[in-house]
């Protein structure tokens, strides 16, 4: 064991051409970039962080607001100027801190608009933190001559791509239910209604298409790292995903830029070599001969494990839950459970005065946008912190004890609507906090 463990140790220190970090740091920089111009252009820092007046925080960061006044636009311009920073190499490590402790503030602003991929750029701008991406292609490298390096240790290279062999992965193991490899769900949902579309519309209104479909993406998912870590199926393997992420993109624009961040970020999948054999040769690129990049292992490759360790346990928490953690939404979140489900709902809420006796309805879209009260109305963690913020509206209007229920009707995954939580049971009674929710109703 101990000599395997040496030899592992020994590859992951072995210098590999840097090629691979570069294009991924310019890839990443750019697509952030655009990425944060495109929301501010789109009106959605006005509408989603400084117009609403309330927020569904996360647990434990309930102290994490947004700035008044212009203070979120500033915070948006700073952090398209930190990715132009990535993209440039240019004081990248100050870059990469600022853009990910800006990304990462504004993530836990509201769960309302947590999806997969902001999660997925907050694990990766951490990562780049800690990894010598300007060593090659920077700006850098150009003021100070002593950054440059045609080489890195492996182990920088690999990290981030196990990074994204742990999306893959885990997308897959989600993907293995009973609704989507028996009944094709959510796609048999989905794709009825794309039937207007040209020459394959009439091929997506088959039940069977749907069936194919999720069959496709779930060996798709388990299985593409694979192809891509193996350099005689890499180039075949990244066209596959091109294709795959390019057709969710046009079938489910709802995604927005997922698609196109996976497309161009797996290109460091492809190492130098690969590089030379696409551009057959005529690519110039430097001798890679040169002193390697130094990377401080003592106690990054530690983090670094602590880092990824984590990642690997957090799907699994939804097993310490009871139910199915597609209805109950318990260790739903930071476990790469990517369109698996269709959920509408409704909430109502009604309010009584221990006191007077007096009771009173509460319609969420009073004090919500319309976004928040749909993501809310089938989110229990959600519709926790809203019950608690309508009992703060009781006693800002004078009054004392107050019960708050909730009575919320799901339709999930084409089932009929049902209750998703007792409606007997007083929310304000129970904080928010990672506990079991036993008002949760099974499906």
């Amino acid at each position: 064991m101990s000599i395997s463990m040496a030899t592992l140790r020994d590859r992951l220190q072995q210098p590999v051409p840097s090629l691979p970090l570069a294009i991924f740091r310019v890839g990443f920089g750019l697509l952030m970039f655009v990425a944060t111009v495109r929301f501010v252009a789109n009106g959605w820092v006005q509408t989603q962080y400084v117009a609403p007046t309330f927020h569904f925080t996360f647990v434990g960061f309930g102290w994490v607001r947004p700035l008044p006044g212009d203070g979120m636009t500033v915070v948006f311009v700073l952090m398209a100027l930190g990715a132009l920073g990535i993209a440039a190499g240019l004081f990248y490590r100050a870059s990469v801190v600022a853009f990910f402790v800006l990304f990462t503030y504004v993530e836990l602003l509201d769960q309302t608009y947590y999806l997969n991929h902001y999660y997925l750029i907050a694990l990766l701008s951490f990562l780049m933190i800690w990894l010598p991406l300007n060593c090659r292609w920077s700006l850098d490298a150009r003021r100070d001559p002593r950054l440059y390096a045609a080489t890195v240790p492996a182990w920088t290279i690999a990290a981030v791509r196990l990074q994204f062999g742990l999306v893959y992965i885990f997308a897959g193991v989600a993907k293995l239910n009973s609704d989507w490899l028996l009944h094709g769900l959510p796609l048999a949902i989905w794709l009825p209604p794309l039937r207007d579309l040209p020459l394959v519309g009439g091929l997506l209104a088959q039940r069977e298409t749907a069936l194919v479909m999720s069959w496709a993406g779930a060996i798709f998912d388990l299985t593409i790292p694979i192809w891509l870590g193996w350099r005689r199926t890499r180039p075949f393997a990244y066209v596959v995903a091109a294709g795959f992420h390019i057709l969710t993109g046009v079938l489910f624009p709802v995604i927005g830029m997922f698609p196109l961040i996976m497309t161009v970020l797996t290109l460091v999948f492809f190492d130098e070599r690969d590089w030379r054999w696409l551009m057959r040769a005529r690519l110039s690129l430097p001798d890679t001969t040169t002193p390697s990049a130094r990377a401080t292992t003592r106690w990054v490759v530690p983090l670094l494990a602590v880092f990824f360790a984590i990642q690997v346990l957090l799907p699994f928490r939804s097993l310490l839950y009871p139910g199915d953690v597609l209805w109950t939404e318990e260790g739903f979140r930071l476990s790469w459970r990517v369109m698996l489900v269709d959920k509408a709902g409704s909430a109502t809420f009604h309010v009584r005065d221990s006191a007077s006796g007096r009771t009173w309805t509460v319609f969420p879209r009073q004090y919500l946008t319309r976004l928040q009260e749909r993501q809310m109305a089938f989110q229990p963690d959600m519709i926790l912190q809203f019950a608690h913020y309508v009992e703060a509206l009781a006693r800002e209007q004078g009054y004392g004890d107050v019960e708050v229920r909730a009575e919320v009707y799901v339709a999930f995954n084409g089932r009929r609507s049902r209750l998703l939580i007792d409606p007997d049971v007083d929310l304000t009674q129970t904080p928010p906090s990672f506990l079991h929710k036993p008002w949760i109703l099974p499906l």
